[in-house]
């Protein structure tokens, strides 16, 4: 019997768009300092426990295993195929574990600077949880927020807790602003406490048809050990099918509004969602003037303006309650007031086909990353970066040829029969249908420059022949 944090980490942040997008949503973001929320939550949940269970798409596999090795964190990732809400990731999750451990499933985009604090709350509340409630944990409330659902507290138990009296959903301002005033409601956080089985009774009682969905993904799911590719992680992979058959709901809906055995603590310390710009804005330092800038962004006469430009220089003249994101494919503009808004520019986006909607122009990969910097007719040019002692798979192209430049540190390279050493400044050439593979040796990150020509250059014309992460 133990207390296992559980890491949802199946959001899209959808609101933090351009930084955050399908592809590499929020809580893989490093949006405080240089680390992303993901690794700041694997950091904090350390202090109640040597081992984590995270929830993640399999998509973002290796963006999870990069956050545990980056928090020296160990622990299980089971790995959904498809995208069905927290009721079923916690239900996953719950079924991993031997009934009788505690379990604090908390989203991995919060930020809740006092790790000891939130430790302290959390232990605070195994009592209610030992007694078969399940334990979520409100914020008190600093400014009437439309942004957070509320909790009603209501009578204390004899366990030292609350009983919860009512879910509130998000307000309207002035629905916000009578509740702030009286008193007795916290924000929801989303994040609960509670023991295996009695999460798993909840569920039966309240949302069946997705605990058996989730039971027979398990059933016939596949478990990959900690390798190489990620050291610190076991993966979890459950029956694809038997998953996407599960009903898509949330745990606030599934459970804990019609369950009667749910209890409240109070947490008095900082947190934030991180939910929207503004949240994201409310992380820096003010001005005199209320303005906020991250990066590289610049303000004259201006007023209550928030710029996050990491790149380049950006400017805001005599602007007055606005956000500016920069990234190096795409800019977002907004009044203040619209920052909840965003999530419909990106489902706009995304019916345009754009690109921008999903993908940034840097793109993570398991074995490092690239950018794609310049592009046109029958030519595209990438920076590439590889991780050290990392390889990319043996593989070939029907379309197109490839010019690789060493930038920093040394290549292995594999061109047909023949392997050689390719060190800064020197370059090779890779004609179209030879099968190749570049491998960085050293013990710094391997940065190139390739350019590639051709008829197609899809990333789809990859044929792989051997693969390291298990993608060939």
């Amino acid at each position: 019997m133990s207390l296992i944090p559980v890491i949802l980490c199946g959001g899209s942040g959808t609101r933090l768009w351009p930084l955050s997008r399908k592809s590499f949503p929020k809580q893989f973001v490093p949006l405080v300092g240089d680390k992303s929320l993901l690794q700041l939550t694997l950091e904090r949940v350390a202090l109640l426990g040597p081992q984590v269970m995270a929830v993640a798409a399999e998509d973002h596999r290796f963006l999870v295993a990069d956050s545990f090795r980056q928090a020296n964190a160990r622990g299980t990732t089971i790995l959904e195929p498809v995208a069905r809400n927290t009721a079923a990731a916690i239900a996953l999750a719950t079924l991993q574990a031997d009934p009788d451990d505690a379990l604090l499933f908390c989203p991995a985009d919060h930020y809740i600077p006092d790790a000891a604090a939130f430790a302290r709350t959390v232990k605070e509340g195994l009592s209610a949880a030992d007694s078969g409630a399940i334990v979520t944990f409100g914020v008190v409330p600093t400014f009437p927020s439309t942004a957070y659902g509320y909790i009603r507290q209501g009578a204390l138990r004899p366990d030292g807790a609350l009983q919860v009296s009512k879910f509130i959903e998000k307000p309207d301002a002035a629905t916000a602003q009578q509740l702030l005033l009286a008193g007795d409601t916290l924000w929801n956080a989303g994040i609960f406490l509670t023991r295996a089985r009695f999460m798993l009774e909840a569920l039966e009682e309240h949302a069946p048809d997705i605990l058996a969905a989730c039971r027979a993904a398990l059933a016939a799911a596949r478990r990959e050990e900690p390798g190489s590719a990620a050291p610190g992680v076991a993966f979890v992979r459950p029956d694809a099918a038997a998953f996407a058959a599960c009903r898509s709901q949330s745990i606030d809906y599934a459970v804990m509004e019609p369950h009667k055995q749910v209890a409240v603590l109070p947490f008095r310390g900082q947190w934030s969602d991180v939910g929207s710009w503004n949240a994201v804005a409310d992380l820096a330092p003010a001005d005199a003037q209320d303005n906020r800038v991250l990066g590289q962004g610049r303000v004259h006469g201006a007023r209550n303006t928030f710029i996050h430009a990491p790149h380049r220089p950006v400017v805001a003249l005599g602007t007055t309650d606005l956000l500016i994101i920069d990234t190096p494919d795409a800019v977002l503009v907004a009044d203040r007031s619209c920052a909840e808004q965003v999530k419909d520019v990106v489902a706009n986006l995304e019916k345009s086909n754009a690109s921008q909607a999903a993908f940034h122009r840097k793109v993570v990969r398991p074995w490092g990353w690239y950018d794609s910097v310049d592009a046109g007719e029958r030519f595209q040019v990438k920076r590439i970066g590889v991780k050290p002692g990392a390889s990319l798979s043996l593989q070939k192209h029907h379309h197109r040829a490839e010019h690789w430049i060493v930038v920093r540190g040394t290549a292995e390279v594999t061109r047909g029969a023949e392997t050689f050493l390719l060190s800064e400044n020197q370059s090779t050439y890779i004609p179209i249908g030879e099968v190749h593979r570049l491998h960085n040796p050293g013990k710094m990150e391997l940065e190139m420059i390739e350019v590639q020509s051709g008829g197609y250059l899809g990333e789809d014309d990859i044929v792989r022949l051997e693969d390291t992460y298990g993608r060939a």
